[in-house]
């Protein structure tokens, strides 16, 4: 791979290629794509989707969309500090070419604040309930209707894969979906692969799958244009590790503390295991000064994300040959220093917070009633393709906003725009519309 293909400024539909030189330095392309990802339906829906606990009555606890902002907020400055580097190292990126350091910020946090952009409501768990009811529930009946992979597709259905159908979907006078430039893509694709074949590996970029059969051309191309391929296979943009490290900051910093403003964490924990990721930058009479826990917290949290964010640009550049190469297997924190305190931080949430009995209970509330709007949903969307749709299917289509991509030239398409649907609601869309329907 070459930093000069892999910060193409290529749109979907372009006949000309575009120079960074001849950018508008006003409004860079890098930064259009953050605006048309921020003005988007599907991203001002994340305000309603769960980050870790549905349906929670505190103001404070993160969305998918406030999480989506703060991850981009970091990605920013890994980009950025990253991208000075580079261009230190590579100085014809600039001289010749024209880019700046902000460049790589503005990838990085746009692909960043897409990268949740293709979750379903209810969490993770949304996830499980779309592949549970084609792999083991009603939507069997599909499997010898469609290829392997297809049927794959909607068995494992994941949200990154569903992220780029969403931010790349064509419809009718609007070629290419949102046509982010493909550097901004090539960012957000942390999983460069297809459901089908499965690859044994303990490469991070296998760990899921990145693209559904229906994208796979547009996938190819992106891919393509970035020189991401190798040997046959694709393999994952530099800065999507960037993207993946700002995403497991926040999580791992930001949930820790949505687990102690809820209580479920005891205060005393935020000292005992965030002093060790901040004892380089604390300045503990400041700390001791601080009367209240949200300044305590709010402290601890900016030290422990800048040191992390520290951390995450020195393992990016020593290992910057590697990845270029495709050769780096790791997520950028999973063998930083802080290796140890990060999993001591992950467990306590997964404990106190993840597997408390309030975010179990509605996330099996959440499972309930995705698999009863899927299988109304996909029901109808199947019988409309097949020419059968009774006057109830006619009705349930009546409920699909419109624009929405539904039914289509192949079964396989139109299972995935119903299920892609559902994808697509917030979690009290969901239950409001469970609710109604039955």
């Amino acid at each position: 791979m070459s930093w000069d293909t892999l910060l193409s400024l290529k749109r979907y539909g372009d006949k000309h290629k575009r120079l960074r030189k001849e950018q508008d330095n006003t409004r860079l392309g890098f930064e259009v794509d953050y605006d048309r990802i921020v003005f988007s339906a599907a991203f001002r829906s994340l305000q309603d989707k769960t980050q870790v606990i549905p349906f929670s009555q505190k103001d404070f606890v993160h969305t998918r969309l406030t999480h989506s902002l703060e991850v981009s907020v970091v990605g920013r400055s890994l980009g950025r500090l990253a991208g000075q580097a580079l261009l230190e190292k590579y100085p014809h990126l600039g001289a010749s070419l024209g880019y700046q350091a902000n460049d790589f910020g503005a990838i990085v946090a746009a692909a960043a604040l897409a990268h949740d952009i293709g979750n379903p409501p209810f969490g993770h768990s949304g996830e499980k309930a779309i592949g549970h009811y084609f792999r083991e529930g009603e939507g069997q009946l599909y499997k010898e209707k469609l290829s392997a992979a297809e049927y794959e597709d909607l068995c494992q259905f994941e949200g990154n894969a569903n992220g780029f159908k969403i931010l790349c979907q064509s419809q009718p006078g609007s070629p290419g979906g949102l046509r982010l430039s493909y550097a901004t893509l090539g960012a957000y694709m942390k999983y460069p692969k297809g459901s089908l074949p499965h690859r044994p590996s303990n490469h991070v970029a296998d760990k899921k799958f990145g693209y559904f059969q229906y994208d796979q051309a547009m996938f190819t191309a992106v891919a393509n244009e970035l020189g991401l391929v190798q040997k046959g296979n694709f393999i994952r943009h530099p800065l999507a590790y960037l993207v993946e490290a700002a995403d497991d900051i926040c999580y791992t910093i930001i949930d820790f503390e949505d687990g102690i403003n809820l209580g479920w964490i005891p205060e005393s924990y935020a000292l005992e295991y965030l002093v060790q990721l901040v004892q380089d930058y604390i300045d503990t009479k400041k700390y001791a000064a601080l009367e209240n826990r949200p300044q305590r917290l709010s402290y601890l949290r900016a030290l422990a994300i800048n040191s992390l964010i520290q951390e995450a640009l020195h393992q990016f550049l020593e290992n910057e040959e590697a990845i270029l190469n495709g050769n780096y297997g790791q997520a950028l924190l999973d063998k930083c220093r802080y290796q140890a305190q990060i999993s001591d931080i992950i467990a306590i949430s997964v404990d106190k917070v993840y597997q408390s009995d309030e975010v179990v209970e509605k996330e099996i509330l959440g499972y309930q009633v995705l698999s009863k709007l899927l299988h109304v949903f996909v029901t109808a969307a199947a019988r409309t393709y097949h020419g059968k749709a009774n006057s109830y299917d006619k009705l349930l289509l009546q409920l699909i906003p419109e624009g929405t991509p539904f039914v289509e030239e192949s079964l396989y398409a139109t299972l995935l725009n119903a299920s892609c649907f559902v994808a697509s609601l917030s979690d009290r869309k969901a239950m409001d519309l469970a609710k109604k329907i039955h």
